[in-house]
């Protein structure tokens, strides 16, 4: 099974949640998403699969510093595009699986789908 997890090296809940996978033996590639920007159409892959409202941060910094314009974009059609130009705004950290997408730290919600 091939595991990316994307996120960011500074952030605290990404090395937590790699910490959890290197305690759990569980290989995956780690792709910082500021240096390493997903795609639109990668993007909009998690969108379909969770949802704005799961993967945009709205309580970041970078959130409160967008236009109301920008905001609205980012829940609305155009959310890929805005989370592609402000990868900062994607909620971390995010876990790709074959078929799963995992946003958020959650201990119980990753050992039930990673430790199968």
């Amino acid at each position: 099974m091939k595991r990316i997890l994307y996120g960011l090296k500074q952030c605290d809940t990404c090395r937590t949640a790699m910490r959890w996978m290197d305690g759990h033996g569980l290989a995956y590639t780690f792709v910082d998403i500021r240096a390493q920007t997903p795609s639109t159409e990668e993007i909009q892959s998690w969108l379909d699969a969770v949802g704005d409202a799961k993967l945009v941060n709205r309580r970041s910094t970078t959130w409160r510093g967008l236009s109301e314009s920008d905001r609205a974009s980012a829940g609305g059609s155009a959310a890929a595009q805005t989370l592609q130009q402000h990868p900062t705004l994607v909620k971390r950290p995010v876990v790709a699986l074959d078929s799963t997408i995992l946003v958020g730290f959650s201990e119980a919600d990753w050992a039930a789908a990673l430790l199968k």
